[in-house]
């Protein structure tokens, strides 16, 4: 199964494995399971790390290499999942997880989110 991971999953997973939920490491642990990062949450960590955002105190460009060196995939966006956003309800107002969430839809991924109002989107979604 693909999984695609949330941005504070992946700061976590990067940070303290621990920290991430046991319910989402047992999914990121299984070998069958291929892990995918968006380049949304890595717009979104460059954002909020130059913003002086203490819980996004990471340099993109460190993480992204981390995780590819530890066999994730990189998910590219398209115009088609920034189209996609525009049909979503408006249940969340963050652009970055709306993205996360039509790139769940279009690519027929389940996004692994610890964000229980992302979790509420009709995607492939689950609650870490």
């Amino acid at each position: 199964m693909k999984l695609l991971l949330d941005t504070h999953l992946l700061l976590w997973a990067a940070d303290s494995i621990e920290r991430v939920p046991s319910g989402a490491r047992a999914l990121m642990s299984d070998p069958q399971n291929e892990l995918l990062f968006s380049a949304a949450s890595l717009w979104e960590i460059a954002i909020k790390s130059g913003l002086n955002r203490p819980d996004f105190s990471v340099d993109a460009r460190r993480l992204r290499r981390g995780l590819i060196d530890n066999g994730y995939r990189e998910l590219l966006i398209s115009s088609e999942h920034a189209c996609a956003i525009n049909t979503l309800p408006p249940i969340h107002k963050d652009p970055f997880d709306r993205l996360l969430i039509a790139q769940a839809m279009i690519e027929g991924i389940l996004l692994l989110t610890d964000d229980a109002t992302v979790a509420r989107y009709p995607v492939p979604v689950q609650l870490a």
